[in-house]
């Protein structure tokens, strides 16, 4: 495999990793990311709006995100398993420069940029979920968003995250991108086209190089080429499910421009959208375009950009590349592709009753935590880790008997049926903590 660059003796790239950058970036961009490679990479939560106050202040808080103000910087990352609030929803732990979509979403969508009227938003690959409970806190409550993730066991994770997270309008689906397109208009699925698509698309993983270890293994030329062509194959896919005027975010953690600028310019020449400039804050750091024949300096004044990367390093995150995309097309030739759609669809509802089978999508419970009409009793700190672990519980004597909502500093946890002598846990297998030597400790303190 050829001789290695060693960084600190944490991690190593391999030696065309620097050359493939060479070729394509500034010299002085391609050392500022080495540079930064180098460097301990950041920890940060997000707080759920619906569950604590958006400036409450968790323990060891060192900052915060400039571009999410419900993103908070932690001095050192503390064990989150043990501490209950993570459990109940009250904050996500993301890594900052993701939380760039919130700035995104405010600007653009949220802003007088575009006039959003969407019945439904779609988070195309969502798993784990940090960007589609982000997302959820800030789309319209009548906005459904449909959180989706290919990936089976992936998809069983994103479900328990946004039933956690606690908004009703939210639909979680396992499917691939052909078939949520194909799906629209059926029955027990979304009506009409997409007015919000995000499609964090599967990469080479560039940007969690200082995190992963897989992600530096993996990391080849043919590689980058690879996901790069599999991107345009999701975007391809997907892209008739987005609505004429209706925006698409794109977004990678890589840093080259196979899968980030060269991407975006395709999607607009072959699918037909227009690249919308982002408003930045000079201050935050974000870069620009980085190819070597189009690249700003790193201390450019500039109000917007089109492309916006995320260097470890030059922000405080991990590496992230989002553009914006606008598709082309107007609200005539909206109804047209409408019936088009329509005209598709009965055809191959006649295909199938002969004996096709339909676009298999996987709808997952999202339920299990709401339960606002029930009783609840509080728990103290070691009680709900142990119900949390799935133990059995004891709960005071004047609980009453039934089905019963247990909480931790006012956050509800799950369900258990107290039978008086003891309650039987309820809270569902497959999302216990299965270590039995977690210390109980909270974030938040006693502020909550």
């Amino acid at each position: 495999m050829g001789q290695k660059v060693y960084l600190c003796n944490r991690m190593e790239l391999p030696q065309n990793f620097e050359n493939y950058f060479r070729a394509r970036w500034r010299e002085e961009d391609v050392q500022a990311l080495v540079q930064g490679l180098d460097g301990e990479p950041s920890v940060s939560i997000r707080i759920n709006p619906r569950r604590l106050p958006t400036d409450a202040e968790p323990e060891g808080a060192d900052g915060r995100v400039p571009w999410c103000p419900e993103g908070v910087y932690l001095k050192e990352r503390p064990v989150f398993t043990a501490d209950p609030l993570l459990h109940a929803g009250a904050y996500y732990v993301q890594e900052a420069s993701s939380m760039f979509l919130a700035h995104v979403v405010r600007t653009l969508v949220q802003g007088s940029s575009f006039t959003f009227h969407a019945r439904a938003a779609l988070d195309l690959c969502a798993a784990p979920g940090g960007k589609s409970t982000l997302l959820r806190s800030l789309l319209p409550d009548d906005c459904l968003l449909v959180s989706n993730e290919p990936n089976r066991a992936r998809a069983q994770v994103l479900a328990e995250n946004m039933a956690k997270w606690g908004h009703p309008n939210i639909l979680v689906t396992q499917a691939y991108a052909s078939e949520i397109t194909h799906s629209i208009g059926s029955k027990g699925f979304v009506e009409h086209p997409f007015g919000l698509i995000l499609t964090d698309v599967p990469c080479s993983g560039e940007g969690m190089m200082r995190k992963e270890a897989e992600a530096v293994a993996q990391w080849s030329p043919t590689f980058v080429a690879e996901c790069a062509a599999l991107q345009r194959s999701i975007l391809t896919d997907i892209w008739p499910a987005l609505r004429p005027g209706g925006i698409l975010i794109y977004s990678t953690c890589t840093f080259n421009p196979e899968e980030d600028e060269e991407n975006v310019e395709w999607i607009a020449r072959e699918l037909g959208a227009n690249i919308v400039p982002v408003p930045v804050d000079p201050a935050w750091g974000v870069r620009g375009d980085l190819r070597a024949d189009h690249a700003e300096s790193p201390d450019s004044d500039k109000a917007a950009l089109p492309f916006c990367h995320f260097l470890p390093g030059q922000v405080r995150g991990e590496g992230f590349f989002l553009a914006v995309l606008q598709k082309q097309g107007t609200e005539e030739e909206r109804e047209t592709a409408k019936k088009a759609r329509e005209e598709k669809r009965q055809k191959k509802e006649k295909r199938r009753r002969q004996g096709e089978a339909a676009p298999a999508i996987t709808v997952l419970p999202t339920d299990q935590l709401d339960a606002e009409t029930v009783p609840r009793v509080e728990l103290p700190l070691a009680e709900a880790l142990r119900y949390l672990q799935r133990e059995a519980l004891v709960l005071p004597p004047e609980t009453p008997q039934g089905i019963v909502q247990v909480c931790f500093r006012g956050q509800r946890l799950g369900l258990v049926k107290n039978l008086g002598t003891r309650a039987n846990n309820l809270y569902p297998k497959e999302w216990r903590i299965r270590s039995g030597h977690v210390t109980p400790h909270s974030l938040f303190g006693e502020q909550v």
